[in-house]
C-alpha cells in the first residue's frame, strides 16, 4: 500500500559526504511525499562492518521502510535478509534493502547493476568492449562486472588485492554469462592487461580508493594509455585522482555520478512504489556536484 511518509537510510563506512539523502529527499519533495533519509555511518558510530546486522535489526524496530547499503557491507548484509531478488542473489551483493510488513521481512536488491549500465550507455555509448580490465571484486565490483558483460563486453578480467576474491567473481561471471567471458588476474599483471586493452577496451575502477575517506590512486598513472577509456564508480569526490590522471593521459573518462544517480532512481522506486523522474534526479546530482558523465 502506498504511503505519503517514508523513513530510509544508508549503512556504510565514511558515508558523511554521500549525496543519497539529498537525491531521495529532493525527488520526494517534488512528489509531495515526506521522506527522511538518515546516515548510519559505521565510522561515526564506532562499529565494525559486521555490525550491519545489528543496525538492520534496529532499523526494523524503528519503523524504517528501507536501507541503502554501501562499502564495506554489501556482502555482509546477505545473511541478515529474509529474501533476495534474482539479480542480488546472482551477484551475492546487496545495495538496497526494502523492509516490508512493518519490518518483519527484509528483501535485498541490487540497483548498482542497472545504475552502472545506464550511466555507461549514456556517457560512453561508443566505447569498445572487447577487453575490459576491472579493478575490484567486492560488492560494487560484482555489480559493475555483471553490468559490463550485459552491455556486451567480450571479456572482463578482474584484478583484486585478494586473488581468491577475484577468482570467485570470475567463476560466477562465467557461470552466468558463459565460459571464457571472465578471468581473474593478480595485480602484477596490470601493465600487460592494460597494454592489451589499449584501443579495444578500457578500465573499470570498482574499489573504494579515491573516496573522501580513502584518497589516492588505485594504480600507477603511467599505466594509463590514450587508447583506453576509464570508468569510475566513486562519486564523492566526483573528480577522483584516477580520473584526473586518465584525462591527462588522453583517455575518455566516465565519472561515478551517473551510476550514483541511476541507482538512486531505482532505489527510490523500490522504497516508495512510485516512479521517479530520472532526468530530474540527474539534474539534482549535477547541481550538487557539477556536470555528470563522460568527459572526453
Amino acid at each position: 500500500m502506498l504511503k505519503d511518509s517514508y523513513l530510509v537510510g544508508l549503512i556504510g563506512s565514511g558515508i558523511g559526504p554521500s549525496l543519497s539523502p539529498a537525491l531521495h529527499q529532493r525527488e520526494a519533495d517534488r512528489q509531495g511525499l515526506r521522506l527522511l533519509y538518515r546516515l548510519l555511518d559505521l565510522d561515526t558510530l564506532g562499529l565494525p562492518p559486521e555490525s550491519v546486522g545489528e543496525l538492520l535489526r534496529a532499523a526494523r524496530l524503528l519503523g524504517f521502510d528501507g536501507l541503502n547499503i554501501t562499502h564495506p557491507c554489501k556482502r555482509l548484509v546477505l545473511e541478515h535478509l529474509d529474501a533476495l531478488d534474482p539479480q542480488a542473489e546472482a551477484l551475492g551483493a546487496v545495495n538496497t534493502v526494502v523492509l516490508e510488513d512493518g519490518g518483519r521481512r527484509a528483501v535485498g536488491h541490487n540497483t548498482d547493476v542497472t545504475g552502472f549500465a545506464a550511466s555507461f550507455a549514456r556517457g560512453l555509448p561508443d566505447a569498445p568492449l572487447e577487453r575490459v580490465v576491472q579493478l575490484g571484486a567486492g560488492g560494487a565490483g560484482a555489480a559493475v562486472a555483471h553490468a559490463t558483460l550485459t552491455l556486451g563486453a567480450e571479456r572482463v578480467t578482474v584484478v583484486d588485492a585478494l586473488p581468491e576474491r577475484a577468482a570467485d567473481l570470475a567463476a560466477s561471471l562465467n557461470r552466468a554469462f558463459g565460459a571464457g567471458r571472465a578471468a581473474a588476474a593478480d595485480p602484477d599483471r596490470l601493465p600487460k592487461l592494460l597494454a592489451d586493452a589499449d584501443g579495444s577496451g578500457g578500465l573499470v575502477h570498482a574499489t573504494p580508493t579515491g573516496m573522501a575517506a580513502h584518497p589516492g590512486m588505485p594504480l600507477p598513472a603511467e599505466l594509463l594509455r590514450p587508447g583506453l577509456w576509464v570508468a569510475e564508480v566513486v562519486y564523492r569526490p566526483l573528480e577522483t585522482e584516477l580520473l584526473r590522471a586518465a584525462r591527462a593521459a588522453g583517455c575518455a573518462v566516465l565519472d561515478g555520478g551517473g551510476m550514483a544517480a541511476f541507482q538512486a532512481v531505482d532505489a527510490f522506486r523500490l522504497f516508495t512504489g512510485r516512479e521517479p523522474d530520472s532526468a530530474r534526479m540527474l539534474a539534482d546530482l549535477t547541481a550538487l556536484t557539477g556536470p555528470v558523465g563522460a568527459v572526453k
